[in-house]
């Protein structure tokens, strides 16, 4: 009867972690705009703690990539596991999607909802709620680099806990960004997917984050590659642009070899074929205080 029990309980542990981290629903009940009470309509946060000896109490939001019409899985649970190495607390962001109906600002609502919630339970996480940044590519640095521009501090008044506390991210980490929805290097499928084919012009370029940078925006780690196609690199170099006119910090990487959406270096979770960029920055998080 022991083994038997022994058995068991190992097999629940084996068939927990394979599970891995359970989604928390970014709101009690139906979110706001949502459309239906379906997966696809229920925005999740997913935390991934490190071992509590390794913690350094920082977070990051982390948003994946697909073109506002999916989310890569690799952008998303690969990234949280190689920032647990550093010692980051990391929560993947499964925001609501332009292929299931939805339309601007409710990602932005996800979005800054997904840091709110980490701030209003970063004392059940042990987690410094003055260090929470997001994290974003492709698409989803898009998502990042508009509630890196576009945040607000919270409503002291609310009858939620959660909407008292800023979405201002600490600082953002834009991984092969889009950044333009208007001109010559916006992202065409991004666009659509976010604001509709017929959207006015008027409000693709006002969420051309390139063009909403201030001197209260947070610091930022980019990195593009010189041979992407899907997204080209003047998004990156033109935010750049922008932190340097607005005297915001910033690390900026352009590597020559790399395509598209290569995440931490291959699709596939292989910590012996990691990008560069990982290294630059790692110690970029370790000078601001957020990493091991």
């Amino acid at each position: 009867m022991k083994s038997f029990l022994g058995f068991f309980v190992l097999g629940c542990v084996s068939f927990c972690l394979a599970q891995g981290p359970a989604p928390i629903p970014l709101w009690p009940g139906d979110p706001p705009g949502a459309l239906g009470r379906e997966e696809k309509d229920i925005p999740t946060l997913t935390p991934y703690l490190p071992p509590p000896e390794r913690a350094t109490g920082a977070a990051l939001v982390i948003c994946p990539g697909g073109g506002y019409a999916t989310l890569a899985p690799h952008e998303g649970d690969h990234y949280a596991r190689w920032l647990n190495e550093l010692g980051i607390a990391a929560f993947v962001l499964k925001y609501r999607l332009g292929s299931a109906g939805y339309r601007h600002p409710v990602m932005l609502q996800d979005a800054a909802r997904a840091v709110r919630l980490v701030r209003a339970r970063a004392a059940e996480w042990k987690l410094d709620p003055r260090r929470v940044g997001i994290m974003g590519s492709s698409a989803g640095g898009h998502l990042a680099s508009t509630l890196l521009t576009h945040f607000d501090l919270g409503n002291p008044g609310a009858e939620d806990l959660v909407e008292r506390q800023s979405c201002r991210p600490d600082l953002g980490i834009l991984c092969y960004p889009v950044i333009s929805l208007s001109g010559p290097f916006a992202h065409r499928g991004s666009r659509d997917q976010l604001l509709g084919k017929d959207a006015p012009e008027d409000l693709a370029v006002a969420l051309s984050n390139e063009r909403n940078v201030t001197s209260n925006t947070p610091p930022c780690f980019l990195w593009h590659t010189w041979q992407d196609k899907g997204v080209p690199i003047e998004n990156s170099l033109a935010f750049a642009r922008a932190l340097r006119e607005a005297g915001v910090p910033f690390e900026l990487h352009v590597f020559e070899h790399g395509g598209h959406g290569i995440g931490l270096g291959t699709r596939e979770w292989d910590p012996d074929k990691r990008h560069p960029w990982t290294v630059a920055c790692a110690h970029w998080l370790r000078q601001r205080g957020f990493a091991r």
